[in-house]
């Protein structure tokens, strides 16, 4: 058990610093690491242990502690949990008394701006990579696509879409 504890936090302690923002950015390697390499999940298991950090409140990160626990039980949930918050606490302890040392400075407004499409990509890799877990196909592609784009051209309440997503999911399996 005490070398799994010590993959977790080989893995999980350097991706801490890149969850800054959010966890979501980091769901691509998350999966690479804890499906492709270490095999302490399958695919389904990785898009069931990610429903339900989604599904419960707290940080989005809690997927983590879920690898973690499935990897090594309590001691695995505890030691990921400590290796994916801790890093990156300590880091915006003191990133933020610098920051707001420069607050409104040229750097500091251009490292904002800089970030904004990192973060953008880093979430839209997260979306690929549970489409591509799900191995929905063309039809879960297709209809990621197209909520995409309506979320991007209209106002509409994305709970509509949701729903929309779930009937037209219900009725290609019924039809097959």
């Amino acid at each position: 058990m005490i070398p799994i504890l010590l993959q977790l936090i080989r893995v999980f302690a350097p991706l801490s610093f890149l969850t800054i923002g959010g966890g979501q950015s980091i769901i691509p390697e998350i999966h690479r690491q804890s499906v492709d390499i270490h095999g302490w999940l399958s695919d389904q298991e990785f898009l069931d242990l990610f429903a339900l950090s989604r599904l419960t409140p707290g940080p989005k990160s809690l997927l983590v502690t879920l690898v973690g626990w499935k990897a090594a039980g309590w001691a695995g949930a505890l030691v990921a949990s400590i290796a994916i918050f801790l890093p990156s606490a300590v880091l915006i302890y003191y990133l933020a008394t610098i920051w707001k040392r420069y607050e409104g400075s040229r750097l500091i407004r251009a490292i904002e701006i800089g970030l904004l499409p990192i973060a953008a990509g880093m979430i839209l890799a997260a979306s690929g990579t549970i489409l591509k877990a799900a191995q929905g196909g063309v039809w879960a592609w297709g209809t990621a696509l197209a909520c995409a784009a309506v979320l991007l051209l209209t106002r509409i309440n994305p709970l509509w879409l949701l729903a929309a997503g779930g009937l037209l999911f219900a009725l290609t399996h019924a039809v097959t």
